[in-house]
């Protein structure tokens, strides 16, 4: 277990170095962007700054909810501060929601009258751009946790789309170049948006769906009843609930059954085997009431264990 618990705050100390140092680079670029964005006169490029924008905004508040998620539970939060991520994954959502309808919105005003677009300059600008995210998604993706950090997520995602963005932006400006088709620019913006809009609504539907205590979904609930009654003393498993506390820490709670009274020290037993099996089923933290058969719909206790803490 202490293992585990090494590897998670070295993963921890990781994410929030990544985000750091993409927050700089991005922040930096987000501003060269917008001045060179105005002065092409690109939509394409001042929308992918206005992404990076929102991506610099995100970035931020990731890597606050990272610091503010390792303070320590108290009587008021007894499970510490780590929704922290899970709100800042739902920001980071719905501001990509938003940017891409902003997009939208931008573009028809392109699609009705094309302006001309200084297709030289935005062919540099965005070129930097797409070696810019090339480095910050590189580095996300070889040194963060971006596959089960819903916030990590969330911040990469972000990222990705400032790569479309950028690509998005240059295949415009060669489009422009060589055939001097305006409506390249509008086009190139409208595709990114749509691809930026579909991500954003997957992170967003994620994190609601932790806010609600949604079932994981990665989690199968009746192979986890399943997995609890496979114990030999459990006979039945009744009000089974799974719920993420953050995206690496997934809370279960539940009442099993049991064939004849137990002893407190034979519960311990019954309840430290079922919780070494939960744990191989991405459970980590359990709170499991055994019962008897005449007892399961009275309301009275057998016996009742809390998963010990140095298994969070």
């Amino acid at each position: 277990m202490g293992h585990e618990h090494h590897d998670h705050n070295h993963v921890h100390t990781n994410n929030k170095k990544i985000l750091l140092l993409s927050f700089l680079i991005i922040t930096v670029f987000m501003v060269m962007e917008v001045i060179g964005g105005y002065i092409t006169n690109s939509l394409a490029l001042l929308s992918d700054a206005g992404h990076m924008l929102s991506d610099s905004i995100s970035l931020f508040i990731a890597l606050m909810a990272f610091k503010f998620g390792e303070r320590s539970a108290n009587n008021n939060k007894t499970y510490g501060y780590r929704r922290f991520e899970i709100l800042a994954a739902l920001t980071n959502g719905i501001l990509l929601i938003g940017i891409s309808l902003y997009i939208f919105y931008e573009a028809i005003f392109r699609f009705i009258n094309p302006p001309e677009v200084a297709s030289t300059g935005m062919l540099i600008i965005s070129t930097i751009g797409l070696i810019v995210n090339l480095l910050i998604a590189w580095l996300m993706f070889r040194g963060s946790d971006t596959k089960n950090n819903l916030n990590m997520r969330g911040a990469f995602i972000h990222v990705l789309g400032d790569l479309l963005g950028s690509v998005g932006a240059i295949v415009a400006a060669i489009v422009m170049m060589i055939f001097g088709f305006r409506l390249a620019d509008p086009i190139a913006s409208v595709l990114v948006a749509a691809l930026i809009i579909k991500s954003g609504y997957g992170v967003t539907k994620s994190a609601l769906n932790v806010l609600m205590e949604g079932t994981p979904t990665n989690i199968d609930i009746h192979e986890i009843s399943e997995t609890i009654q496979s114990h030999s003393e459990i006979m039945s498993v009744h009000d089974l609930h799974i719920w993420s506390i953050t995206s690496d820490l997934t809370a279960l709670s539940c009442h099993a059954v049991v064939d004849q009274n137990k002893t407190v020290k034979e519960c311990d037993i019954i309840i430290e085997e079922i919780n070494h099996m939960l744990l191989h089923k991405s459970i980590q933290h359990a709170t499991i009431q055994l019962e008897t058969n005449e007892h399961q719909h009275d309301g009275s206790l057998l016996c009742c264990m809390e998963e010990p803490s140095h298994t969070h």
